[in-house]
């Protein structure tokens, strides 16, 4: 099974640059991995992996359980025009209890169960015939002593008497078992009935062979009795004669576990087809396979708190966390390997973890690194830079010879344009949600060189930020808009009490205000707040 790296929803560059070159270095490890992301990338992202030449992460939406994580059984399925004996002999054979019938595609046309044999035993036509010639022979053991026909579909007629009595009654719809009696026989081709049986492996003379053929009678000899073959007979009919074809309970492989047990609730069938998507049948599910479904193995970089990762996160069984923020609520039912640092950035983690293999870097995955690293530090500006990370970019650069401040330039240039966004787009594409003592709080920090353009969404931006805070039941939302060369943010907010804010900052906050020297929503934002809402306590 694949392994599903990701960093947190709303991805910002150091989230997709370390979730790419994590998937590298365990790919270089020998694990099955696909990087992946949980939105789409923003234009600093498209800016990096568009500049090293990198292909973007797979987007997801969530890491539920789905049908095909689960071990569901897989059975062959049988055609339409298979014997309802040779699906019974293939059930008891290999202990199977329902069977897919299928087209020659492998897409599902119904399905049939023990109890529909039986139910068809039952209730069905005995004196109806409908099949091939040939499935006939097979069914029966039989052989062919003429063939005049390829498809079958007729009454039934046990003929043990003498045949003067059964004038006028026979046709080409007509099918008789006989045994030995010539003058039945005879009498039948004579009536161009569409097929004789012939019980016993008895044989026919030459003569009788060639009025049948000239007739346009066909002619199976099967080693069974007459008794035998009549009681017999009905369970050579087609299996699509008794198949179930309407309101099949199935499921596709890409549904959901929490739709299935709904469905199951309410049902109860032994086993349920599963489908792909083009109605190809898969296999067979019941309910003991969803006990121990297969969970989806995840490694989460970047966050650590599930309200920023995958919906479905607590279905996922999660490996690895690697990550530079707070420790959140993300608990397993394992130990697994826990990497936390404080650093500016979860890509400065994973280039030591590179160091730490011997494993040599590729030079565009080197190079997004370094994007990663000044995209999270704001090129060293933001307080959450350490050594590390200054160590991190010397070291990657080493080969590359970067113009570093020509290049974050661009890429910043790139990342903070506003132009073709819309009020959402610029809003949501880095917006995180925090439980702080008791208290929602959502926070949006958008990083730009374009301060006009804020300025003149400004009463669009609120609006919205009253609409989620009432959508989501948010204690405060607050929206900060950082310059990067003034090094310091300007900040929007609601409800429009600011006395939170003001204790927080000690400055005296309003729409609009400029704080100096905020820069780090995680190690200044949110520190600062908790401290201002304990005071309040």
């Amino acid at each position: 099974m694949s392994v599903y790296i990701f960093g947190h929803q709303n991805p910002d560059s150091d989230s997709i640059v370390s979730t790419i070159a994590l998937a590298f270095l365990r790919q270089q490890q020998g694990m099955s991995v696909i990087p992946s992301c949980l939105g789409s990338l923003n234009k600093e992202s498209e800016f990096i992996l568009d500049f090293f030449n990198l292909d973007a992460p797979h987007v997801i939406d969530n890491v539920k359980i789905q049908v095909n994580d689960i071990r569901f059984d897989f059975t062959k399925g049988i055609t339409p025009e298979c014997s309802i004996l040779t699906a019974y002999q293939t059930m008891v054979q290999n202990h199977f209890e329902t069977l897919a019938v299928l087209s020659e595609d492998g897409q599902l046309q119904g399905i049939i169960s023990m109890k529909d044999i039986a139910m068809g035993l039952i209730k069905g036509d005995f004196y109806r015939l409908k099949t091939s010639l040939r499935n006939l022979a097979t069914t029966l053991g039989g052989c062919l002593l003429t063939e005049e026909c390829q498809h079958i579909d007729g009454t039934i007629s046990v003929i043990a008497f003498y045949y003067k009595t059964i004038y006028g009654t026979l046709g080409p719809e007509s099918i008789i078992i006989v045994g030995d009696r010539y003058d039945i026989i005879e009498h039948a081709i004579e009536s161009k009935v569409q097929l004789i049986i012939l019980t016993g492996s008895n044989t026919l003379p030459e003569e009788l062979l060639h009025l049948a053929s000239t007739s346009g009678v066909s002619i199976l000899s099967v080693p069974q009795n007459t008794f035998y073959i009549a009681k017999m007979i009905d369970q050579c009919n087609y299996v699509s004669t008794i198949m179930r074809r309407k309101n099949i309970m199935k499921f596709t492989n890409t549904q959901y576990l929490e739709d299935l047990k709904d469905e199951l609730s309410t049902t109860h069938y032994r086993n349920y087809p599963v489908v792909d998507e083009d109605n190809r049948f898969l296999g067979f599910i019941n309910r003991k396979h969803l006990m121990n479904p297969e969970r989806k193995q995840v490694i989460m970089v970047d966050h650590n708190e599930s309200n920023q990762s995958a919906e479905g996160i607590e279905e996922a069984h999660i490996l690895e966390i690697i990550d530079h923020h707070k420790i959140g609520d993300i608990s397993t039912t394992i130990p697994i390997n826990f990497r936390n640092k404080p650093v500016g950035s979860t890509c400065t983690i994973i280039t030591e973890m590179f160091q730490e293999a011997a494993m040599p870097i590729p030079d565009n995955i080197a190079g997004a690194l370094i994007a990663g690293i000044i995209s999270d530090t704001l090129y060293f500006k933001s307080p959450t830079t350490t050594q590390e990370d200054h160590m991190a970019i010397e070291s990657l650069n080493h080969h590359l010879n970067l113009d570093l401040e020509s290049f974050a330039m661009k890429m910043f240039r790139a990342g903070t344009s506003l132009e073709g966004q819309s009020t959402e787009e610029v809003f949501y594409e880095d917006f995180k949600s925090f439980y702080l003592e008791g208290k929602k709080i959502g926070i949006s920090q958008i990083f730009t060189l374009d301060l006009g353009e804020i300025v003149n969404r400004r009463t669009h931006l609120q609006e919205l930020m009253q609409q989620v805070q009432s959508e989501g039941s948010y204690s405060m939302i607050l929206l900060l808009v950082t310059d990067i060369m003034r090094e310091g943010s300007y900040v929007y907010y609601v409800p429009k009490n600011s006395r939170l804010l003001s204790s927080a900052f000690s400055v005296s906050v309003e729409q609009g205000t400029f704080i100096p020297g905020i820069i780090s929503r995680k190690k200044q934002v949110i520190p600062k707040l908790t401290e201002a809402l304990l005071s309040q306590q």
